[in-house]
């Protein structure tokens, strides 16, 4: 249950950016470039954290970590409220990705120990049900913030936190207060142990070589940082693009639009729960991975009305893509799965590369071409299901054991 909950946290902070994005444009008067360094600020953040967060866990238990991630969630939104700039804004969005690095770190291993790891990969995906599911929240979130009477109401009972032309900002506050109620959570419930087998210490500079000479590390890192590129690129930059080629606004159409990406991810999950069960994980990888490449040009090369249904398909294919991958590559190693998954956590930072780099063109050409720029990452992990070879594949129906790849 409590893995489940951060699961949930991690998401709902995460992916509001995606619905704001275009707000906080045109509160700072940004360019694309400009923008596009907010996701930038954030998950850069893994790349710098995600490695020394595997040293942390071996130093320290996980509801002290946990506990302190969550503590700086707060002070760190608090004063982001107190000191609203777009200067202010890139060093929170930071900070909180680095609190981001070290949760994910620690509860991967966790979610792995608590289900088995011959079902790592349907419990990860049961994971990323509850991940889609409050990406779809916020996004209405904000749109209720966003409304007049809302921020009428903020505004009596906490006068002059909020200004009248950052209403998003609200979001931050509501932020810090759930960190505050997780905080309370981790205090007061059983906490679950994660027994470490492996046969170096999560943190021990052993592990780290031992995985520096192991190939599959790299080809999974980069797996890893293929799929969060592409899942921010096109999050970050859906509502950016809905306003400037069809004229749909960004507070309205343009965040339902991304609530329902995240709806559909959220559906995708619970399909891909049942194809897990039936079929090879690299099989579904392949399906999934074939899907997006068509949902993503029809969706930048089809009409308006193609648009606000095919984005969200996108969201669809996608869903089973990081559970996948990420199941993959622990289970591709015999050991150091807690180092390993520091490692694969560092790819989070394509979720850094790929929106820059999608604004960067944007400017220098437009945003369409950008984003079928897309279709890179999407190529490597429609690769990954042809030349995958895990020690433990996913169990099927049928299968009374581990099944041992050839």
């Amino acid at each position: 249950m409590l893995v489940l909950l951060v699961f949930f946290v991690i998401s709902f902070i995460t992916n509001i950016l995606n619905s704001i994005i275009v707000a906080v444009k045109d509160s700072f008067d940004l360019s694309l470039s400009a923008a596009g360094l907010l996701p930038f600020s954030f998950f850069i953040a893994y790349a710098v954290m995600s490695i020394p967060a595997g040293f942390l866990t071996e130093r320290y238990s996980s509801r002290t970590l946990l506990t302190s991630a969550f503590l700086v969630i707060v002070l760190s939104c608090f004063l982001f409220v107190l000191n609203p700039s777009y200067g202010y804004f890139l060093g929170t969005l930071f900070v909180l990705g680095l609190c981001m690095a070290v949760l994910q770190v620690i509860i991967n291993p966790m979610l792995r120990f608590a289900g088995g790891e011959e079902h790592f990969a349907f419990n990860s995906v049961m994971a990323q049900v509850v991940f889609g599911g409050a990406s779809f929240l916020s996004p209405w979130l904000y749109m209720e913030l966003a409304k007049e009477q809302t921020y009428a109401f903020i505004s009596g009972v906490l006068p002059n936190w909020i200004p009248v032309h950052l209403p998003w900002l609200s979001l931050y506050l509501f932020f810090a207060l759930l960190a505050l109620f997780i905080l309370g959570v981790i205090w007061f419930i059983p906490f679950p142990v994660v027994e470490k087998s492996d046969q170096a210490p999560v943190g021990a500079l052993s592990a780290y070589r031992d995985l520096a000479r192991n190939r599959w590390a790299y080809l999974f890192f980069l797996g890893i940082f293929a799929y969060v590129g592409f899942e921010q690129g096109v999050g970050s930059w859906m509502a950016e693009y809905l306003q400037s080629y069809h004229g749909f606004a960004s507070k309205n159409t343009g965040a339902s639009t991304v609530s329902y990406f995240w709806a559909m991810l959220t559906v995708g999950s619970l399909i891909g729960l049942v194809l897990l069960k039936i079929w090879d994980s690299k099989k579904v990888l392949v399906l999934s991975s074939s899907g997006a490449m068509v949902f993503l040009l029809l969706s930048l090369y089809g009409p308006a009305s193609w648009a606000l249904m095919t984005f969200p398909a996108i969201g669809f294919a996608i869903s089973v893509m990081w559970s996948i991958i990420f199941s993959l590559g622990l289970n591709s190693v015999a050991h150091h799965h807690g180092a390993l998954s520091g490692i694969l956590c560092t790819g989070i930072a394509g979720g850094a590369i790929w929106p820059l780099i999608v604004g960067l063109t944007g400017d220098w050409f437009n945003l369409q071409l950008a984003l079928t720029f897309l279709l890179i990452p999407l190529a490597y992990i429609f690769s990954i299901g042809l030349w995958a070879k895990p020690l433990i594949r996913n169990k099927t129906i049928g299968q009374k054991d581990k099944a041992k790849s050839s």
